[in-house]
């Protein structure tokens, strides 16, 4: 296998085949490239405008997506593909080579927070991460219907391992969005809220796209089951498009049909931490709880002798998400509660 390093200009995304590149984006500050790896494959019946792209690392420090996407650009035999099937493992290299959610060494911005009006085409949007947010306007949406954004909390947050998806206008579009992503497998879905500007998918679903996100482990660490869902999901949304021949089983949650829906599009979802302090989980995520029931506690060891401030549940639902890391800020979400839906 040779891997090409290539600029945007010179990718082939649409000759029959198999290509492996390092795609060049040129860097801020040493001279040379920042190089993100892509694999096409375009099978005898890839359309115009269709077809599927998997991103992992959207962030720098999750890794489950980059590990599965790695096994499939392995795993997938060209002999099976129909359609285009874009395999992108890092699609932040410069966040994954600091091991950071933002690309800390280079001009400190969250990718998924850099989809936003100008970006990389304008001065002050010209930084590496926006202008890989250029890279993704210009030469993958054209030619992909299909949009998976593999995450994992980082050390942010640990979740309940799910999919996960913005509620959209079109009841089609949603109602394939929503089956994309239950087959995954894992053990919950999450709806979420699409007011954070700047997010890879909702770009991705105001195109129209069937969009599905994922967080598939925590802590900076790989999550054995996260790495599986990942694989599974992808490989499963190729097929049911007519990208990859092939059948597949549901599996997990799915197969047992126990996946929980869980939706958190408001403020009452999210506790809030009043004061920088350390926080104790009491309930494992997951946890089905009441509002107004204690789910973890914050310490002020500056003021060892104080009481513990009890976290509580805002809504009735789900333990959707909690802090990984013990130190929290003030502000700083420490608990997400999920409303269950039907």
């Amino acid at each position: 296998m040779t891997r090409q390093i290539v600029r945007p200009d010179r990718l082939d995304l649409d000759s029959p085949g198999r290509r492996d590149y390092w795609v060049a984006l040129e860097h801020d500050s040493i001279w040379g490239d920042h190089l993100i790896p892509l694999t096409v494959f375009v099978g005898p019946q890839a359309t115009a405008s269709e077809g599927l792209v998997a991103f992992g690392s959207n962030h720098g420090n999750e890794y489950e997506g980059p590990v599965a996407i790695k096994h499939l650009m392995r795993d997938i035999s060209m002999e099976d593909v129909l359609g285009r099937i874009i395999l992108i493992p890092v699609l932040n290299p410069a966040a994954f080579r600091a091991g950071t959610r933002e690309s800390t060494l280079d001009d400190g911005v969250n990718l998924n927070r850099a989809f936003v009006p100008g970006a990389g085409t304008t001065p002050a949007l010209a930084g590496i991460t926006h202008r890989i947010a250029a890279f993704v306007r210009e030469w993958i949406w054209p030619r992909v219907h299909v949009v998976l954004d593999l995450h994992s909390g980082g050390d942010v947050a640990r979740f309940a391992i799910c999919a996960n998806y913005h509620p959209v206008d079109d009841p089609v579009l949603n109602q394939k969005i929503e089956e994309t992503a239950r087959w995954f497998g894992t053990p919950a879905l999450m709806v979420y809220q699409n007011i954070t500007p700047g997010l890879l998918p909702s770009e991705a679903e105001r195109l129209g796209k069937i969009t599905v996100g994922t967080e598939l482990g925590w802590g900076a660490a790989v999550n054995v089951d996260g790495v599986r869902y990942g694989q599974h999901g992808v490989r499963a949304a190729a097929i049911h498009n007519g990208l990859l021949r092939g059948t597949i089983e549901p599996i997990d949650f799915h197969k047992a049909g126990t996946q929980r829906k869980l939706e958190m599009v408001d403020r009452d979802c999210f506790t809030v931490a009043p004061f920088a302090g350390h926080y104790e989980p009491i309930l494992e995520c997951g946890t089905r709880v009441q509002a107004g029931q204690t789910v973890g506690y914050l310490h002020d060891f500056d003021h060892i002798d104080m009481a513990p401030w009890p976290a509580v549940a805002g809504v009735d639902g789900v333990v959707l998400a909690q802090t990984w890391r013990a130190p929290v800020l003030r502000g700083q979400h420490v608990l997400v509660v999920g409303r269950e839906l039907p």
